[in-house]
């Protein structure tokens, strides 16, 4: 069939592979970064984020001249929320790169959806459910496996270490913008909201480059600035596009299912392109990984299975549920 032919529910399952696989790129670029020349993360961090930058500013206020005026709380909320989930857990998890493998860095930052469960228990006076403790079990049992298969290939447990803790870290900042975003999603729309979020995490990370670096170290070989423009594009810009356009056509929890793809292509291709060794340990760790977030994504299915192609309304409402984290 041609792809002109296509139904709705066929680009659907398309867009959300197309995500996942960029989603899962990211630590490979970062990777591939860092082998071509010694860059700062922060400097790596600002070449994704400036040359992503004129896009989304494109998109950004040409949605901001469309849709409702924001409020000075809306501003508010997205200054926050910018600054946790594109700029901190972006910086914390550059950082841990430079110490991990690609590999763990993605099913450590895959348990995000079960630290949003935990703030949303802690702070915010939800239930903890039978569900969600047996997620929590199977992925934090899946990142102690894989960080045994780091541990016993690493020189320098210290090392290992350091770097896991940067990467939760990052996990952790995104799981406080998760659980806050739900909010700002209602009010200023998925696309809207991750627009103005990477502008303001783009003005930050700048910021943090002129205070901590100088202007010369963006002079950089030019393979690290093809990495930082493919990163911007095809794992910044345009899966935050596919997985709107995936989560209107096939609803949350379908692409919740495909999303879990990504942790399985990182370790893919970090063994392909970074000669990361794979170990059953490391793949038995994925797989419960993979099955927390399943359980957690659970509770969406029965609805969106009433409701294959989810309106604008759910699809803006869920988009934040199943993103990756380190965006």
């Amino acid at each position: 069939m041609a792809w002109n032919n296509w139904s709705a529910e066929r680009w659907g399952i398309a867009f959300a592979i197309l995500a996942a696989f960029g989603f899962s790129f990211k630590a490979i670029f970062v990777k591939l970064a860092y082998a071509a020349a010694p860059v700062e993360a922060i400097t790596l961090l600002t070449l994704r984020m400036s040359f992503a930058l004129p896009i989304v500013l494109w998109v950004g206020l040409s949605l901001l001249r469309a849709g409702p005026a924001l409020r000075r709380q809306d501003w508010g909320l997205l200054l926050v929320l910018g600054l946790l989930g594109y700029y901190g857990a972006s910086i914390l998890d550059f950082v841990g790169l430079q110490y991990i493998s690609a590999a763990l860095e993605r099913l450590i930052l895959f348990v995000y959806p079960t630290l949003t469960v935990l703030i949303g228990v802690l702070f915010m006076g939800k239930r903890l459910e039978r569900r969600q403790i047996g997620a929590l079990l199977l992925s934090y049992a899946g990142i102690g496996l894989a960080f045994a298969h780091d541990l016993q290939l690493a020189d320098d447990m210290g090392v290992v270490l350091m770097g896991a803790a940067f990467v939760f870290g990052s996990a952790l900042s995104y799981a406080l913008y998760s659980a806050g975003a739900e909010v700002a999603i209602r009010r200023v729309g998925s696309i809207r909201f991750a627009a103005l979020g990477i502008i303001v995490s783009t003005l930050a990370t700048q910021l943090h480059f002129l205070l901590c670096q100088p202007l010369a170290s963006l002079v950089q070989p030019v393979p690290v600035y093809l990495y930082g423009a493919a990163m911007a594009l095809f794992s910044t810009v345009l899966p935050v596009f596919w997985q709107s356009a995936a989560l209107q056509r096939i609803g949350a929890a379908r692409t919740v299912l495909i999303g879990t793809l990504g942790p399985m292509l990182t370790i893919f291709f970090a063994w392909l392109l970074l000669a990361e060794p794979v170990s059953l340990a490391q793949l038995a760790g994925a797989g419960l990984v993979l099955a927390g977030v399943l359980l957690v994504a659970r509770r969406a299915a029965p609805a969106q299975a009433q409701r294959p192609a989810a309106g604008v309304a759910d699809a803006q409402a869920a988009s934040v549920a199943v993103a990756p984290a380190g965006r």
